[in-house]
Order: structure tokens, then C-alpha cells, then sequence
């Protein structure tokens, strides 16, 4: 299971014009990211909210057609690690614990130049961060216990730069509402207005064998797609999140796809590197070893009857990839479904069970469930059940070999 908090934005009229995505360790975690969890694990909590925002929840589950904000820590900023989404998808938000040098003045003049709208976070004049006003789209202030008088002078100084929008933040009463619309303020969050919620949703785990070996990958200078490619095809979760972050928003292709290979090309090394450098980070998805290796023996069993019968291998394994994860993490095919770019075909096999490749979905699942005469008639071209017994072995061997564990007995 993981989890994003968000914290609505309102206009002056009352409507929600963005969410705010912040790091929770956990559903009832109650403190806001960024002044809590967030400040203490930095880097890895950033990644967290990024790589679950875009590869498990998706952005549109999360905010909808309004704008996302994401706190960003120093090394997003500088440039050492990759802002791995489009500038229209999210405003990037420079967090008030980080120093304004050199390095993080230009980092932010270049992300700004790219098209990624800038919002300063808790702003304070004198704090070093005034020096990024002329790049920001977004200058939020905190009003809690703010002298009226003070509050209002800092609001003229910011009305210098005509482009900023000032957003008050932690408004908590009415008179705080009031005194922020009479000073101004285009945009308000805070208690008064709503609470944060914790979005939760199933999530798998990558091996950390996996990881060892995508790292000592990202680590060249030059990525191996092929080299790459077997890997992240031997992890469930890699294959799941791969497909997930090639449907973002970000990606902006409008492309289906039928295998985790076609995918991972059109990513691009680039794209495909950054993306996977947070996942190492982030690394917070809570799925068992078991579970996993279930999935994988689907997805194979699936992978060689497909073969068997003539059909595209590759193919019928993301058809049971994504069948496998669904059953086994008890989430909603359609909800999976809704998060990956998969072709027409597919999605009929999957959702209607029609076609060969639902044939072969149909073997699987009747062979699984113990039902032998359902497997054996279930696509020409198998010679019987023993064909799906033999497949089966061999499926549950290269999954043990694979994940490197044992399957739970049943």
C-alpha cells in the first residue's frame, strides 16, 4: 500500500484551482509532509510523491484537470536528480529549508526557462529566496498569526513582480479568509477551507536484487535497453510501473502499447533513466516476496502457452502481468487498467476474456483455479492438459529462479 497526501487550493470564488501532493508514511498519518516527514527524509520522500503520483495513482486520480504542486528539495533543484515530468503537468514548489546559493538560483532559472511554473514556498523577505521572485509564478505565504500590517506590507512588495500569484497558506480561521480577500490573495489554503486527505492505493514491491542490478545499469554512461529491458521484465513491479510511467500524462506520446519492451523503447534511455533513478529511491511499495513471485508465474505460464499456440509471447505476458496483479493485490482491473496504456486487443482479452490472447487468459486462469478440463480446452493448438501441467512447472521454476523465492504453499 502507498500513499499521497493532498491539500486543496481554492480561488477567491471558492473553487478548487490545485492540489498540493505531500509525503504520508501511512493512511492515518495526519501531519503535512512538508513540514514534518517531509524536512526529515527529504529526497527520498520527494521521489516517493513523484514516483507514486505519476507510476501508481496516475495525476489525473489525484487532481483531476487542476494543477498539481510538488515540493521539490535541493538536489530536484540543482539538477541532481531529474524533474521527470512536463511543465505543464505540476508547479514546482521551492521549499523554505532550502538554502538559495548559487547553484539552486541557476537550477531554478533553468527549470523555469524549460516552462515549469515556480512557486515559493512559506516566503519570507530576507529569508535569500526574494532573489527567485522574478522566476516565480506562485509566492505563498504563511498568515497563521500574521500581523495584519506585516502581512500586508509583504504583499505590496511581492506585487512588484506582476506576474506572481500569492497563495495564502495555512489560512485556519474566517477572519484569516477575510483579511487574505481584502489583502488580495488570488488563491488559499489552509484548515478553514479543507484538511489534507491521505490517497491510498495497492502498490508492488521490486526486488532488491532488481534494484542492485538497474543500479549498477544507471550508473554507465551509456544505458543498454537490452540489458535494461531483461531486468526490468523479470520484476513484476518494474514491468507494472514501467507501463504506468509511459501512460503519464508527461509522456504526452497518445501511444498504446501491447509488450513491457515497446514501452521501454518508446520511453527512451533518457526518460528511462530518470524515471527509474527515483523508483530506486523511492522504493516504498509493500507487496510480499510471494505475492510476487505468483504474479511473475503468471505472467510466464501465460507468456508460454501463448507460444504454444502461435501467439505473440510478449503480449500474453503483460496480459497476465497486469491479470496477476490485479487478482493477487485484490485491485480492480479496471482500475488498472485505467492507469496503463494498453492496445484495444488487450483490453478486450482482459476485461471480456474475448479473443486468442483471452483464450490464453481463460487456460491460465481455469489451470490456476484447479480446474484441469477448463485449461485443456481452453485454446487449439495445446495437446492437453499435461502441455499446461509441463508449462506450469516450468513457469513456477523460472519465477523461483527469478524473484529469488519460494512460493507459499497453498
Amino acid at each position: 500500500m502507498v500513499h499521497v497526501g493532498r491539500q486543496a487550493v481554492y480561488g477567491r470564488d471558492g473553487t478548487v484551482r490545485g492540489y498540493e501532493l505531500l509525503f504520508r508514511a501511512g493512511a492515518d498519518s495526519a501531519s503535512a509532509g512538508r513540514h514534518g516527514t517531509l524536512l526529515r527524509l527529504g529526497t527520498q520522500a520527494t521521489s516517493q510523491v513523484i514516483v507514486n503520483t505519476f507510476t501508481e495513482f496516475g495525476l489525473e486520480k489525484l487532481v483531476g484537470k487542476q494543477r498539481a504542486f510538488i515540493n521539490l528539495t535541493r538536489d530536484f533543484l540543482v539538477g541532481d536528480l531529474p524533474v521527470p515530468f512536463s511543465p505543464g503537468e505540476a508547479v514546482l514548489e521551492v521549499l523554505e529549508s532550502v538554502p538559495v546559493d548559487e547553484r539552486v538560483a541557476a537550477g531554478v532559472a533553468r527549470l523555469a526557462a524549460q516552462g515549469y511554473a515556480i512557486a515559493l514556498d512559506d516566503f519570507v523577505w530576507g529569508g535569500g529566496h526574494e532573489r527567485l521572485l522574478g522566476l516565480a509564478s506562485y509566492v505563498k505565504l504563511d498568515v497563521l498569526g500574521a500581523d495584519p500590517r506585516e502581512l500586508g506590507a509583504m504583499v505590496a512588495a511581492c506585487r512588484l513582480y506582476p506576474s506572481v500569484q500569492l497563495v495564502a497558506e495555512r489560512v485556519e480561521t474566517e477572519a484569516d479568509v477575510q483579511l487574505c480577500r481584502d489583502l488580495g490573495f488570488e488563491l488559499f489554503q489552509g484548515y478553514a477551507l479543507s484538511r489534507p486527505q491521505v490517497m491510498s492505493i495497492e502498490s508492488l514491491s521490486p526486488s532488491k536484487l532488481r534494484w542492485m542490478e538497474l543500479l549498477a545499469h544507471l550508473t554507465q554512461p551509456e544505458i543498454d535497453l537490452a540489458e535494461v529491458t531483461e531486468v526490468i521484465c523479470a520484476d513484476a513491479s518494474l514491468s507494472f510501473r514501467v507501463l504506468a510511467a509511459l501512460n503519464s500524462a508527461a509522456i504526452g506520446l497518445g501511444r498504446r502499447v501491447s509488450t513491457v519492451r515497446e514501452a521501454i523503447v518508446l520511453l527512451g534511455p533518457a526518460r528511462l533513466r530518470q524515471w527509474l533513478s527515483l523508483m530506486v529511491i523511492s522504493d516504498g511499495s509493500q507487496a510480499t516476496e510471494e505475492q510476487l513471485s505468483a504474479i511473475m508465474t503468471t505472467a510466464r505460464l501465460c507468456q508460454i502457452v501463448a507460444t504454444g499456440s502461435g501467439l505473440d509471447g510478449a503480449a500474453a505476458f503483460t496480459a497476465g502481468l497486469v491479470s496477476g496483479i490485479s487478482e493477487r493485490l485484490n485491485i480492480p482491473l479496471i482500475e488498472l487498467l485505467a492507469r496503463l496504456p494498453l492496445e484495444e486487443v488487450m483490453l478486450d482479452a482482459l476485461v471480456r476474456g474475448t479473443g486468442r490472447l483471452g483464450g490464453v487468459l481463460a487456460t491460465v486462469r481455469s489451470y490456476e483455479a484447479g480446474d484441469l478440463a477448463g485449461a485443456a480446452s481452453g485454446l487449439p493448438g495445446m495437446r492437453g492438459t499435461i502441455d499446461v501441467a509441463s508449462a506450469y512447472l516450468a513457469a513456477v521454476e523460472w519465477a523461483v529462479a527469478t524473484t529469488g523465492t519460494v512460493l507459499a504453499a497453498s
